[in-house]
Formats: structure tokens, C-alpha cells, sequence
């Protein structure tokens, strides 16, 4: 009998210098696919994917440049996506952490595979060309308990740099800030240091899901009208928690929120994961990849709500212990298998 599953597709950062290759190792039953997206990536006169994958060492320079990144994180998710073996899972929805809800689009076929590669790119472009910056700070101790203190220490930060500083990205047990360059260095340098790297300032990121996006966000709008959104395959979960149901065609609704709405407002994961596992109940949740970083946000979203008994660390290590891991992450061998064969 087939396992009911929830998908989720990471955002941008999961494609680093251990995903290097990433195409080449899992998406060679994918080479139609790829050629396509190559081809679609060729005509923007851009880097293909494949060119960029094979490439024999890794180069921040390159491979970290914002309309490279998330082609190659694309790229990796939707094959991904398509390689899931569908007699034994039925996929039952689909949601995404930031630039994942583009891959999500593109896997619910909202977008052809060539459209959601064009559109991905021409957003890497336009927001990386906004100002700003964005870094990361945790809001969980080590057993991923939730701390009441950090938190207050994040909202500090946010009323004292008013309209400066935002709350960028709701992600499991962390808060993702953005803002202007001058108040995000400025948070940093407050708040207290933790685990020997945090606030982490994430290099080449601009002040995403903020207001400073509003000149990426139109140019978006008038660039890709609503002709270009179908009717989503599968049932969508967005970064507010909202359920865009399959089959329903409501193009302008889905364009404004994509292109406008989820660019320029807070992107919450945490919700998002939480709605979908209430609202589907899956007998599993399978990570895209590239990368395995995603589960650790998860499993904490996960704990927030105590979902199926999850209250620490230690409950979700003893979980993912078992012969079929509740969560499935096609960025880790061993539970790729699971999901592809």
C-alpha cells in the first residue's frame, strides 16, 4: 500500500561546496530534463546547470552568485521531485522554505519546468540587485527547546531598528532578519554570540522577503503576468500557511502572492510546515534536495507543535532511527533510496 507524503523544497544557501556535483550523482535518469533546463538557461545567455555542477572545484565566486545558486537548487529539487517513486508514495501536497516555493511551483506545474527556470533566474537577478543583507540566529537551545530570551533579545533588535530591520524568515527554531545593511550589522553586533557561529551573516544575500524588495517585486509583476500561472497539480502550502487547493485556477491570486506578496512580506515556514502536516496528516515528509540542511527546521517546526509526541532533539534523533524514517531527505543517501525505489 502506497505511504502518504508531504514534499518540501529547501530555499536558497543548500547548494554549497558538498552538493558540488549534486546533478551529476542523482539526476542522470533526469537527462531530458536537464537538457532542457540547460537549453532554457543557454538562451538567457547564462551558465547551464550542468556546466555549473561539473565544474571541478567549487568557486563562492561562482557557484554562490545568486541566479547561479538557485538554478543549480532548481534544478536539483525538480529532479529530484520527478525521481520519487510514486507507487509507493502518494504525494498529497507540496510547500517550500523561501526560493522553495518557486521549486514548488514548478513541481505542482504551475509553471512548465522551462518557465519556473526562467522565472527562478530572473528573481535571483532582481531581488540580489536590491539592497540590504540578511543573517540568521537561533531561537532554540541544543535540545531544540524553544528560548524565550533569544526571542525577546530578536524582537529588541527589530523595534529598536523600526523599519530597518524585519523578521525575514520564520525557520523552524530560527529567526532569519533582514533589513538595511546598517541596521543587520548593527543587530549583529548586539545580539549575544551563540554555538560558536551565530548571528551567521548569510554572504550574498539582500534583504529578502522585506519591503526593501517593493523595485524587485514590480519589476517581477509587470515581467511575468498571470498568464503564465496554471492551476497547481498538487495542493500548495505558502509561506502564510494558506492552502492554494489543486485543480483551482485563480492565476492572478497566485501571481500577486508569488511576485509580490511572499518577495516583500515575512516568508514563514514554521507555518507553512505546521499547516500542511495538520491539514494532510502524511504518513512522511520527503526533503528535496540539494543538501540535507532543511531536516533540522523541520524536525524544530515539528517539535513547536509536539506533533505525533516530538518535544526535543533527542525525541526526533530516536525517530528518524527507525527502519522508515518519518522524514526522508533525498540529499542523504540512505534515505533517498527509500524514497526512489
Amino acid at each position: 500500500m502506497k505511504k502518504t507524503a508531504l514534499v518540501v523544497c529547501p530555499g536558497r544557501g543548500t547548494y554549497n561546496r558538498a552538493e558540488l556535483g549534486y546533478l551529476a550523482k542523482y539526476a542522470a535518469k533526469q537527462a531530458a530534463l536537464i537538457s532542457q533546463l540547460d537549453h532554457t538557461r543557454a538562451d538567457l545567455n547564462l551558465s547551464t546547470v550542468t556546466e555549473l555542477d561539473s565544474e571541478a572545484n567549487f568557486s563562492s565566486r561562482i557557484h554562490l552568485k545568486a541566479d547561479n545558486a538557485a538554478a543549480l537548487i532548481f534544478a536539483a529539487g525538480i529532479t529530484d521531485f520527478k525521481a520519487i517513486n510514486r507507487d509507493k508514495f502518494e504525494l498529497v501536497a507540496l510547500t517550500g522554505n523561501s526560493m522553495g516555493w518557486y521549486t514548488a511551483l514548478g513541481c505542482a506545474d504551475v509553471w512548465s519546468a522551462n518557465t519556473a527556470m526562467r522565472i527562478v533566474s530572473s528573481m535571483a537577478q532582481l531581488t540580489a540587485n536590491e539592497p540590504g543583507a540578511q543573517f540568521i540566529y537561533p531561537l532554540v537551545d541544543e535540545n531544540w527547546q524553544f528560548c524565550t530570551e533569544r526571542q525577546q533579545l530578536v524582537n529588541a533588535q527589530i523595534a529598536q531598528h523600526q523599519d530597518e530591520l524585519f523578521m525575514s524568515i520564520y525557520y523552524g527554531g530560527y529567526a532569519v532578519l533582514a533589513g538595511t545593511k546598517s541596521a543587520v550589522s548593527a543587530a549583529i553586533a548586539a545580539l549575544p554570540p551563540c554555538d560558536d557561529r551565530f548571528p551567521m551573516l548569510l554572504n550574498g544575500h539582500a534583504g529578502f522577503h522585506t519591503s526593501l524588495m517593493q523595485t524587485a517585486s514590480a519589476s517581477a509583476l509587470q515581467q511575468w503576468p498571470a498568464q503564465h500561472f496554471s492551476a497547481p497539480s498538487l495542493p500548495l502550502i505558502d509561506g502564510r500557511g494558506h492552502i492554494w487547493p489543486a485543480d483551482v485556477k485563480n492565476p492572478e491570486q497566485l501571481q500577486q502572492y508569488t511576485l509580490q506578496h511572499q518577495v516583500c512580506q515575512s516568508y514563514n515556514f514554521s507555518l507553512a510546515l505546521q499547516v500542511a502536516v495538520k491539514e494532510f496528516a502524511p504518513e512522511h515528509i520527503i526533503l528535496l534536495g540539494p543538501g540535507g540542511s532543511l531536516g533540522g527546521a523541520v524536525a524544530q517546526s515539528l517539535i513547536d507543535i509536539n506533533w505525533q509526541g516530538l518535544s526535543s532533539k533527542q525525541d526526533f534523533v530516536a525517530a528518524q532511527a527507525e527502519a522508515m524514517p518519518y522524514i526522508l531527505s533525498m540529499g542523504i543517501d540512505e534515505q533517498r533510496q527509500a524514497v526512489i525505489i
